[in-house]
């Protein structure tokens, strides 16, 4: 039980156990909560901080470039891989067209190639360079213009064809549109380019570059694939396998490369040009390759796939 033990007037202290004695009838006062204060929310929101216009400017002009760079990087895309593919089955029509025009046409008893009544992109010819590869091998149409370049090389209509005496030229892309001249800056001396037309195979092989023109008959010159290969004299002394032109030289597919004047018809050289855009990704200059004609096979009916042992010669 517990006690009040008097401390002072009116007032005491409980000590002790209290036991079931009900509650105090005074409860103790609570005090009044704090009102509320309601701020509005527009106060809370932070000040817009000061426009600094330099980075303004900054982070515009990076916005910018980013935007271009996508650009750009899109149109890579189209002109290296898209075009390739959309040319690439061009050439499969133009090579099975080709296929079938050789299978029905009525073969010449003398074995000779005929080439009238071409249209722009028809394809005539084919050609391989066995050192790029046994998959290395084009349908060449007629015409260089930029629908023909689609579908693969392009023949320069005024020049002479396969086997013929003259400059048999021939015009390709390097990056984009099946890129068929990609890696022509790779075709050393004496390398082989066959071209294979409805009645005989025609083996041309590049000629000495300048720098290898000096001392050629005793060194390279003595190789057997250089058999049929030497530096050129008279109105050919100027031509060598490879140089860099600018796109207004037209005469690099003349019947004498660089040279205005030719001489006769039977005193002409046979030759081969191939020419594409230098550098890479730019057309500020043409890379051209010359070569000679050192063999011709005729085809054997009774050997449709017999092929010159030119073909093998592989990298």
């Amino acid at each position: 039980m517990g006690t009040v033990e008097h401390v002072g007037r009116g007032a005491g202290r409980i000590s002790g156990d209290l036991g079931n004695r009900a509650p105090s009838p005074y409860p103790r006062r609570r005090l009044p909560e704090p009102p509320t204060v309601r701020i509005p929310k527009e106060l809370l929101r932070p000040a817009p901080p000061r426009k600094d216009p330099v980075r303004t400017v900054v982070r515009t002009i990076g916005e910018v470039l980013i935007t271009l760079g996508l650009v750009v990087l899109l149109f890579v895309v189209y002109e290296v891989y898209w075009t390739d593919l959309i040319s690439a089955g061009k050439q499969r029509d133009a090579t099975s067209v080709l296929d079938n025009e050789w299978k029905q046409k009525t073969e010449d008893p003398q074995r000779q190639d005929h080439f009238t009544g071409l249209g722009e992109g028809d394809g005539f010819a084919k050609m391989y360079i066995p050192s790029f590869g046994a998959d290395y091998h084009f349908t060449i149409v007629e015409g260089t213009t930029a629908e023909s370049l689609e579908i693969g090389p392009g023949h320069y209509t005024h020049t002479a064809y396969p086997g013929e005496a003259g400059n048999f030229a021939v015009a390709g892309h390097r990056v984009g549109k099946g890129a068929p001249f990609n890696d022509i800056n790779l075709i050393g001396s004496c390398d082989a380019i066959v071209v294979e037309t409805q009645n005989n195979w025609f083996v041309y092989r590049a000629l000495p570059k300048e720098e290898e023109k000096a001392g050629w008959a005793e060194n390279q010159g003595k190789e057997a694939k250089c058999k049929g290969v030497s530096v050129l004299g008279g109105p050919y002394k100027n031509v060598v396998g490879q140089q860099i032109v600018t796109p207004s030289d037209g005469l690099v597919v003349a019947p004498v490369p660089g040279s205005s004047t030719a001489p006769s018809a039977g005193e002409q050289a046979a030759l081969m040009t191939l020419t594409t855009c230098h550098p890479r990704f730019s057309d500020k200059q043409r890379l051209i390759v010359h070569a000679v004609l050192v063999k011709q096979w005729a085809k054997d009916p009774a050997k449709p796939n017999w092929t010159p042992p030119e073909m093998k010669e592989i990298s």
